[in-house]
């Protein structure tokens, strides 16, 4: 639950602060009437992202059992690959992204009622399908249970709240901070998932090595325990891991969280806040 809340929270807020962005650009341009574009081109990309995440979930269920794991695991590998770029993506562009998408609903409100609701749904659509494909391999690794949409929609709920509040000018975050903290946090969030999708490939008889354990801690840390549940809830890992996904799982922090905190180049456009 809390892995999923995580990501609720962290691409939730990336989502609302796109678009308080665009809803505050134009308010403060006095564009009101093109509000209701605006929030067209949202609704169409949180519908798509929630049928993607339905058509994610039926197609597995219809699936044979080793179907399904290989169809997982490719879907983990994707989910990964997903957010690993967002990550990098939101760090390198976080500083300039209120400029660049006033500049892009100029260009929209110049084009027509269109345009204006096909970048707004770009603009949300993006971050709507990393999620839906994320949260669907969270979900997975996780377990079939409503706990983890039960966490997700939680963070996505404290993401909103905290985007309006951002937007009145109730609360003021530090969004460098923010994106940073978070980014480490989905790194190791991630990195379970992956190893998760490894596992999935195994079970699919896919990748060799299934029987084949780096730790067995099941004695001293049994999955249904707390403790067992805090590790698989929070790094997707379980007491019993096999080499492949232990390697992969340290592989990936090592490499992705090593380039993640070297330190960027300096721009000078002004941080982005939810009230530019």
């Amino acid at each position: 639950m809390l892995s999923n809340a995580l990501i609720g929270l962290r691409e939730g807020l990336e989502a609302a602060l796109v678009v308080s962005i665009l809803v505050a650009f134009l308010v403060r341009s006095h564009r009101r009437e093109a509000l209701p574009k605006v929030w067209a081109g949202v609704a169409v990309a949180v519908g798509l992202s929630v049928a993607v995440g339905a058509l994610l979930t039926f197609t597995s269920n219809a699936m044979s059992f080793e179907a399904q794991e290989a169809f997982g695991g490719g879907m983990s590998i994707i989910a990964v690959g997903f957010v690993t770029w967002m990550i990098f993506w939101m760090r390198r562009t976080a500083r300039a992204l209120s400029g660049e998408l006033r500049d892009r609903l100029e260009q929209a409100l110049q084009i027509g009622s269109w345009a204006v609701v096909l970048m707004a749904f770009l603009a949300v659509g993006r971050e709507g399908l990393e999620t839906a494909v994320f949260f669907w391999a969270a979900a997975q690794a996780t377990g079939e249970t409503s706990q983890p949409l039960v966490g997700f929609l939680i963070g996505i709920v404290v993401a909103v709240a905290l985007a309006y509040l951002i937007y009145r000018g109730a609360v003021r975050i530090n969004m460098a901070k923010f994106f940073k903290i978070t980014g480490i946090l989905l790194i190791f969030v991630a990195a379970g998932i992956l190893a998760y999708g490894m596992h999935d490939l195994q079970e699919a008889n896919i990748l060799p090595g299934l029987n084949t354990l780096a730790f067995d801690i099941s004695a001293v840390v049994p999955a249904d325990s707390w403790h067992g549940t805090l590790l698989k809830g929070i790094f997707n890992l379980s007491p019993q891991t096999t080499v492949v996904e232990a390697t992969v799982w340290v592989l990936y922090v090592g490499i992705v969280l090593t380039l993640f905190l070297l330190p960027g180049r300096a721009r000078s456009a002004s941080p982005a806040s939810a009230t530019a």
